[in-house]
C-alpha cells in the first residue's frame, strides 16, 4: 500500500514557504481587524450588535463579510466586498459593451490586467460609498446616536469624520493588497477567498458558545452540527460532480504507419463556479441597503419612506429577501460559469490539437455544443448553490427566534468554507504533482 504524497508537503521548501507565507498573511489580516476606527464609540457599538429583527439580520451579514470586524467597527468593517462589488459591475459590462468583451477574447491576458486594474480603481469610490453608506446605516438603526462620536460634514466635525471614513478605506484596500500577496506569494489565486474564509471561522466558536451559554436552546448544538455535516457532504458530493464528453485525438504517425486515434473524455464540472456565486450575491444584496442609508433621513417624505422599504427589504426579514437570494445565485452561477467557460475556448483549443467530439463539427459548432451541455449540467448545480445559500432561513423559520440568527451566522458561509478548503487542497495536491511528488510516482 502506497502511502499519500502529502507527507511531503512540509519538505519542499517552495510549498512551505507558500504556506507559511499565507498564514502570515491571514494573521496579520485578522490582527488588523481588531484596530478600531477613530472617533468610535464602544458603548453605542455594543448597543448595535445587541440590534435583532431585520437590522440584526444585516448587521450579521455585514459581520459574516468582514470576518467579524462590525462587531468592534474595526478599520476592515467593510472586508472586502468594495472590490467584490467592483468585480461585479466590470464583469456585468463584459456582455453589454461590444468592445470589452472583444477585448478580452483577443487578448485574455492583457485583458485580465486590464480589469484587474480597473476593478482597484473603482475600488476606491465603492469603498468611499460604502463607508459613508454603512456609518449611516448604523446610525439609522442606533435612533439619533452615533457610532462615531463627532461624525457630520460640516464645522468641526468635518475633518474627524474624513478620517474615519479615509481610515475605512484604508482598511478595504490594505485587506486587497494582503488578498493579492496570498494569490502572488501564497497559495495562487487564493487570496480574497482564504480572507473571507478565515473572517468566517474566527466567527464559528463565538456563535457556538451563544449556543451552548443559552440554558434554553442548547440542545440546537446537536441540531446544527448534524445539519453542518450533512451539508458538508452534499457540498462535497456536488462540487466533485462531473459530465464526460468523450473526445477523439487523432494517432500519431510512427515511421510511415498511424497510431489508432486515442479516446478520451473532456470532464465538465456541475458547478464550475464555485463558491463565487454566493459571495457575488451576498455583496450585491448588501449594496443597496446601503445606498438606501443616504435617503433615510431625507425631508422628502416619498424618498424616505422608499428608503426604509428597501433597507428592510434587504435586511434579510421579509419572505422576499431568501427569494432575491436564491434567484441572484442561480443566476450568478449561470453567469460565472459561462464567463469562465467563455475564456477556456474549449472549441479552438480542440481544434489545433487536432481533436474532435464525435457527431460535432470542429471549432465553434464544439464551442456552442459544449456551452450548451455546460448550461444543462449547471442546472442542478445553481439550484443546489441556492438551496445552500437560503438554507439557514429556512431552518430559522422553524428553529426559536432567539437563536435564528446565531445559526445563521454560523451557517450562511458553510459553502464558502467548504469551497475554500476543497480549491486550497486541490491546489496544494497540484503545487505536490508539479514537484514530483506524486503518490503514482514515489515507490
Amino acid at each position: 500500500m502506497k502511502r499519500s504524497a502529502w507527507r511531503f508537503l512540509w519538505k519542499s521548501e517552495d510549498i512551505r514557504k507558500k504556506l507559511l507565507i499565507t498564514l502570515l498573511l491571514l494573521g496579520i489580516y485578522r490582527l488588523a481587524s481588531n484596530i478600531p476606527v477613530p472617533g468610535i464609540d464602544r458603548v453605542v457599538v455594543a448597543q448595535l450588535t445587541q440590534t435583532t429583527g431585520a437590522a440584526g439580520n444585516l448587521i450579521s451579514l455585514l459581520d459574516l463579510l468582514s470576518g467579524g470586524s462590525v462587531s468592534n467597527f474595526s478599520i476592515l468593517a467593510m472586508g472586502v466586498y468594495p472590490y467584490i462589488t467592483a468585480q461585479i459591475i466590470l464583469q456585468l459590462l463584459q456582455p453589454i459593451i461590444p468592445a470589452l468583451e472583444r477585448k478580452m477574447k483577443e487578448d485574455p491576458r492583457g485583458g485580465r490586467i486590464w480589469m484587474e486594474k480597473w476593478t482597484l480603481i473603482l475600488t476606491i469610490p465603492m469603498a468611499l460609498l460604502s463607508a459613508v453608506g454603512q456609518i449611516n446605516i448604523f446610525n439609522s438603526m442606533l435612533g439619533g446616536s452615533s457610532v462615531l462620536t463627532n461624525f457630520g460634514f460640516t464645522g468641526d466635525k468635518l475633518l474627524p469624520t474624513t478620517a474615519s471614513i479615509l481610515s475605512m478605506m484604508a482598511g478595504t484596500m490594505f485587506g486587497v493588497w494582503l488578498g493579492q500577496l496570498i494569490s502572488e506569494y501564497g497559495l495562487r489565486n487564493q487570496g480574497l477567498s482564504l480572507i473571507i474564509f478565515a473572517g468566517i471561522v474566527s466567527r464559528i466558536p463565538i456563535s457556538l458558545m451563544q449556543i451552548l451559554t443559552n440554558k434554553e436552546t442548547w440542545w440546537l448544538i446537536f441540531v446544527v452540527v448534524a445539519i453542518l455535516v450533512l451539508t458538508i457532504f452534499a457540498i462535497v458530493y456536488v462540487q466533485q460532480g462531473r459530465r464526460n464528453v468523450p473526445v477523439m485525438f487523432p494517432g500519431r504517425r510512427i515511421g510511415n504507419r498511424m497510431s489508432m486515434p486515442v479516446k478520451s473524455n473532456l470532464p465538465l464540472m456541475v458547478n464550475m463556479a464555485g463558491m463565487i456565486p454566493i459571495i457575488f450575491a451576498q455583496s450585491f444584496l448588501t449594496f443597496p441597503a446601503i445606498l438606501a442609508s443616504f435617503f433615510l433621513r431625507s425631508q422628502t417624505e416619498w424618498l424616505a419612506n422608499a428608503a426604509a422599504w428597501v433597507s428592510d427589504a434587504f435586511g434579510g426579514e421579509t419572505v422576499w429577501y431568501p427569494i432575491m437570494y436564491f434567484i441572484l445565485v442561480v443566476a450568478f452561477s449561470y453567469f460565472y460559469t459561462d464567463v469562465l467557460f467563455a475564456q477556456q475556448d474549449y472549441g479552438e483549443n480542440l481544434k489545433k490539437q487536432g481533436a474532435q467530439i464525435p457527431g460535432v463539427t470542429r471549432g465553434k459548432p464544439t464551442q456552442r455544443y459544449l456551452t450548451k451541455v455546460q448550461r444543462r449540467i449547471t442546472l442542478p448545480g445553481a439550484f443546489f448553490l441556492g438551496f445552500v445559500a437560503v438554507m439557514p432561513y429556512l431552518f430559522g423559520a422553524l428553529l426559536p427566534s432567539d437563536s435564528a440568527n446565531v445559526f445563521l451566522v454560523s451557517s450562511a458561509g458553510l459553502l464558502i468554507v467548504v469551497g475554500t478548503v476543497r480549491d486550497t487542497f486541490q491546489l496544494i495536491e497540484t503545487e505536490l504533482k508539479l514537484h514530483g511528488y506524486d503518490d503514482h510516482l514515489i515507490s
